[in-house]
């Protein structure tokens, strides 16, 4: 099946910690009220509640299309949604990562997967915001910033307002049980 690659590259998305072995192994099977593939373009599109499921990954949103190479190679992926979402259960009984956004991307050749406007990635209580939050799968970087508050006009003298932030928060290690 073509969208396995959809699975691999969720579980290379991990903040320090690998997805469960298993993921790979595991069936992908994707959900919509309308599918479309165009094997001579390699693009297959999923329309209308896109559901996909490999393992522990799940992937949620309103439409997604996926490219492929001549050879069947994943190459990219873009899901939309209000929001689009992702989870995934990593091994060594960590706890699960979340995304969200309006948009998620993934750009294989370039290790690249990204979450676009209102974006946001949890694992636990570590949490990131931002307007587009860009994580590194190769290199385990995770990169953010934010954009101009929507609505607001500039101000008097021409001084543009500040942009958006990014949002990290990072609670302290838990202290060890006494012995």
């Amino acid at each position: 099946m073509r969208e396995t690659g959809l699975a691999l590259l969720l579980g290379l998305w991990v903040t320090g910690a690998a997805a469960l072995a298993t993921d790979p192994s595991q069936p992908v099977e994707i959900e919509a009220d309308f599918a479309e593939m165009d094997d001579v373009e390699g693009r297959t599109t999923y329309i209308g509640n896109v559901v996909v499921t490999q393992g522990s990954i799940r992937m949620t949103g309103d439409k997604m299309r996926a490219n492929f190479d001549e050879n069947r190679q994943l190459t990219e992926v873009f899901l939309d949604g209000q929001p689009a979402y992702f989870k995934q259960t990593p091994d060594g009984g960590k706890e699960d990562i979340e995304g969200e956004g309006a948009q998620i991307q993934y750009l294989a050749k370039k290790n690249q997967l990204i979450l676009i406007k209102d974006a946001r990635l949890t694992q636990g209580a570590r949490l990131f915001t931002g307007y587009r939050i860009n994580y590194d799968t190769q290199r385990s970087v995770i990169t953010g910033r934010g954009t101009p508050q929507q609505g607001e006009a500039p101000a008097k003298g021409g001084t543009p307002q500040k942009p958006g932030r990014i949002k990290v928060i990072i609670p302290p290690k838990a202290p060890a049980p006494p012995p």
